[in-house]
């Protein structure tokens, strides 16, 4: 088949032909990178379909589909600019193989193909971090997502995806910048001191997280306190733990403060303590008290979530009133139940105190 004599003519180096071919690779790149992407999918989900329990097509689609796009984008720029020459001036060096705006958008597209290429690898370990939760969900009701569960995955996904970026960073140095990278890495041995000192807290919490992660002193969903932090663990990354407080505010904690203090994990607590000192009345007569205690003592020990170590003891005569000390514990890590339990109790006292005729002292305000 003869092409028109037209598309012979020269422009800029380039015939009408090489512009025509490489607008036409871009065309079809464009129009269909989209509908390529959407086979990708489908194609690994079908491939991994047997260990995706719980996780849609439709959800790897919508994690894959922009950075493969992306991807088959930058090929089919990368797949044009082959069939273009490009004409030298006056800045060519002889010594150059190619002129220096060829070599300049080469290494762009290769720089962001890599750059996409590793954005496609993160999505990646998002799909496969969501199988292992989706898969961990699905167990049954009395297992579930397990505390290591918890932890494990998101600081996972976080350590792989540096490790990822690494990498990339490794390829982008040694393909687009001409980086000697295994020079690269063992020169990093005779600057690797000044890199660790200037780098310092940033190691600390890394070793930090690894120690979390091996010794799990807390969990995500624990209450925690360590030193004046205080809050529910939300999330353990690869630098920092996240907490929410009592306050509702969301509190970033580096990993390293988590643990070179001393750390109180209040949601392992097999109970809660409840402790507090009721002043009665010095017409309260000791019949009246001792009839209070006993009635008190048998209903804080009735109920179901009180430990049988109750203590209510007539505990000093002050002139502000008789004393009553009470102790008692709730077998609850949830501090809902906790809080509901207490003041089921409070009422009881109160009750029992009001039947057996007990009057509360009143004491002044300071």
């Amino acid at each position: 088949m003869t092409l028109p004599s037209f598309l012979y003519h020269t422009f800029l180096g380039n015939t009408y032909a090489q512009y025509a071919l490489a607008g036409g690779i871009m065309l079809v790149g464009g129009l269909f990178r989209r509908m390529f992407s959407k086979l990708l999918s489908k194609l690994l989900f079908a491939l991994t379909k047997r260990y995706t329990a719980g996780v849609s097509e439709a959800e790897l689609r919508n994690l894959l589909i922009q950075p493969l796009s992306t991807v088959l984008l930058l090929l089919t720029l990368l797949l044009a600019s082959t069939t273009l020459t490009y004409p030298h001036n006056g800045l060519l060096v002889p010594t150059e193989p190619q002129v220096w705006h060829q070599s300049l958008l080469l290494r762009l597209l290769h720089l962001a193909f890599i750059v996409a290429v590793a954005r496609v690898a993160v999505r990646l370990i998002d799909f496969a971090l969501l199988v292992v939760g989706r898969r961990a969900a699905l167990r049954p009701a009395t297992s579930g997502p397990t505390r290591f569960d918890n932890q494990f995955l998101p600081f996972a996904k976080d350590l792989l995806k540096v490790f990822i970026i690494i990498i990339a960073g490794l390829i982008a140095l040694g393909q687009v910048f001409g980086v000697n990278v295994t020079a690269l890495i063992g020169g990093l041995g005779i600057g690797g001191l000044a890199v660790a000192f200037a780098a310092k807290e940033t190691l600390e919490n890394l070793i930090a997280s690894f120690t979390i992660f091996l010794d799990q002193p807390f969990g995500v969903g624990d209450l925690v306190t360590a030193g004046e932090v205080s809050g529910t663990v939300e999330k353990i990354g690869f630098r920092s733990t996240r907490l929410r407080t009592a306050e509702k505010s969301y509190l970033t904690v580096p990993n390293k403060s988590m643990i070179d203090k001393p750390l109180d994990n209040l949601s392992q607590r097999t109970a809660r303590r409840v402790g507090f000192t009721l002043i009665f009345d010095q017409r309260t007569t000791s019949a009246q008290l001792h009839a209070i205690i006993a009635g008190a003592v048998a209903a804080i020990a009735a109920h179901p979530l009180v430990t049988q170590d109750v203590q209510m003891k007539f505990n000093a005569l002050t002139t502000s009133g008789k004393e009553v000390s009470v102790q008692y514990f709730v077998e609850t890590s949830n501090y809902d139940e906790y809080l509901d339990a207490k003041e089921a109790l409070n009422y009881r006292i109160v009750e029992v105190a009001e039947r057996e005729g007990g009057l509360f002292a009143n004491i002044p305000k300071v």
